[in-house]
């Protein structure tokens, strides 16, 4: 190994970690507001680049009908909720359509606009919002019930809607994998390095959506009141902020972002239905080295992720993901270490 072949591992190193780091602050915010230690996050990745692809090729996603499913169970399950709270049928039927009108206009709008052969953003755009409007629901229906379970109870219920998701994504999108073309197709060199516009597209727009998000949870009375549910649920009810909503809103932030991260590595390696399990398992193993509570922790670990699958892959390519997922047992025990107790001592 040279200079050169060092340069160009660290730059694909960071382009990947860059991706695994969208990944892990959508999985460290998912934990810390809900306690959700949620795996599908990748599935959500999968779902975006799949839904793009089917939108490159002139037809309907299969996303689209499974969000008028997921819009019509949320929204059944509403009416009843509230109906048992309240005992008032116009107070169910409000909070159902409350639930559904909005997924179900945004995957009208996505499977009339599939045959007008729109621009590539405006595809794009479209399916960011039809992956980020599963989040809310499956909050509501697979999570939101059990809120007040133990994590134990909410990561043996994530194990199952990945299984269910992974499942769907087999029936609406096949076996088959797709490739989309790059947002841009331009390339600049750097002595040994190239750098392609993808490339530079995913650095751009991890490094906005990281300081959007800081800027949301600093800046925001929204953004305060999340943070405010992650330190104290309870005294977070006490003060008016309501926890569903909580919920529902980080579930939306987390399928976006996992949406966003689909796009970014579709130009760049081939995407089946499955594919988001390994690449939301590396986003959470960033989020582990941070303890699933610091972002900044998890934007280093991600980093850190990507340089080590990097040079793995040139060192061993057969056991880069051996490596990779390896580097979660000294954090563990480390930390079982720093903290010092058991949870019989309590």
């Amino acid at each position: 190994m040279d200079f050169s072949i060092a340069s160009i591992l660290m730059l694909d190193g960071f382009t990947n970690g860059a991706v695994y780091a969208l990944l892990g602050l959508a999985t460290v915010l998912v934990f810390t507001v809900t306690r959700v230690i949620f795996i599908p996050q990748g599935e959500f990745v999968a779902y975006g680049a799949l839904t793009l692809a089917m939108l490159q090729a002139g037809k309907v996603p299969g996303t689209v009908w499974l969000l008028m499913i997921l819009a019509t169970v949320a929204s059944v399950m509403e009416c009843w909720s509230r109906w048992h709270h309240d005992h008032n049928l116009v107070s169910g039927l409000k909070a159902a359509l409350r639930m559904g009108v909005p997924p179900m206009l945004i995957a009208l709008l996505t499977w009339w606009s599939a045959t007008q052969n729109f621009s590539m953003l405006i595809q794009a755009l479209l399916s960011v919002a039809v992956v980020a409007t599963f989040g809310p629901l499956v909050y509501r229906i697979a999570y939101q019930s059990l809120e007040s379970a133990t994590p134990l109870v909410l990561l043996i219920v994530s194990v199952g809607v990945h299984f269910a998701m992974t499942g769907f994504g087999l029936l609406v999108f096949g076996a088959e994998g797709f490739r989309n073309p790059s947002f841009l197709n331009e390339s600049w060199s750097f002595g040994p390095l190239t750098i392609s516009g993808q490339v530079f597209i995913i650095f751009l727009i991890a490094l906005i959506m990281i300081l959007v998000l800081w800027l949301f949870f600093e800046r925001t009375l929204f953004g305060k009141a999340l943070r405010a549910t992650a330190v104290n649920r309870t005294g977070a009810r006490l003060m008016g902020i309501s926890t569903h909503a909580a919920g529902q809103f980080t579930f939306l932030l987390a399928a976006g972002i996992g949406a966003v991260s689909g796009l970014l590595i579709g130009p760049t390696t081939t995407v089946f239905y499955d594919s988001g399990f390994l690449i939301g398992l590396k986003g959470f193993v960033a989020a582990v080295v941070a303890g699933l509570s610091s972002y900044p922790g998890a934007l280093i670990g991600a980093l850190f992720v990507g340089v080590v699958e990097s040079f793995g892959s040139f060192w061993a390519s057969a056991f880069k993901e051996v490596i990779v997922f390896t580097m979660i047992l000294p954090v563990l025990l480390w930390r079982s270490i720093r903290s010092g107790h058991s949870d019989e001592e309590h």
